[in-house]
């Protein structure tokens, strides 16, 4: 059982994690290139400098941009392949057992959690909101919960009728699970920085 394949082709999920997983290594590219520059002459500002709260700068120069001994963007520039490779085999035809998407989940959790550290540090250490580090964070968090919900629908948690229908019921909500966690993360960022008129200010 523990073995057995999920019969299941989840194509709007697997559509979003080729998206997901495209931008969030876009931003991890980025954000290594960033990195390069900074490690060649630390004088420079980085490009996406735009203020002191709205800046890549602190971000990496931190210990936290180097949470495990290396740079945080070569996580990203390896772990976003997996939501590619995984959404394109689904595309493709794939199907995948219990035990692999457990494995597949479990990366995502990480990820999740890792981001809202980041986001933590970010708002009430550093006192900046680095703008490379907000795409990641923009991709991550609804790619948890549609992961996460998409368990939950196909039978990977339990093959009970009821928790599939729980399932089935919130994979509408996951865009709205998305928005209320960028807002309280907005919330969170205005009380602190006053970040919503410099965010406007980079925008416009």
């Amino acid at each position: 059982m523990a073995s057995r394949t999920i019969d299941s082709r989840p194509r709007i999920l697997a559509i979003w994690l080729v998206i997901a997983g495209a931008i969030g290594w876009i931003a991890a590219f980025a954000l290594t290139l960033e990195k390069f520059d900074k490690v060649a002459d630390s004088t420079v500002a980085a490009s996406c400098d735009f203020s002191i709260v709205v800046q890549c700068s602190a971000n990496l120069n931190s210990p936290q941009g180097s949470a495990f001994g290396f740079p945080n963007p070569i996580i990203g520039l390896t772990g976003w392949m997996a939501p590619i490779v995984v959404g394109m085999a689904i595309l493709a035809g794939a199907r995948f057992a219990r035990w692999f998407w457990w494995t597949f989940f479990a990366g995502i959790t990480f990820a999740f959690g890792f981001v809202i550290w980041l986001i933590s540090q970010s708002i009430y250490i550093l006192g900046t909101l680095c703008p490379w580090c907000m795409v990641t964070w923009l991709v991550t968090i609804p790619t948890f919960y549609a992961v996460a919900v998409h368990l939950l629908r196909s039978g990977v948690v339990s093959d009970n009728a009821r928790v599939r229908a729980v399932g089935t019921a919130l994979s509408a909500w996951v865009p709205l699970m998305a928005f209320v966690t960028y807002a309280v993360v907005l919330l969170l960022a205005q009380l602190r920085l006053d970040a919503i008129p410099q965010l406007i200010d980079v925008i416009f």
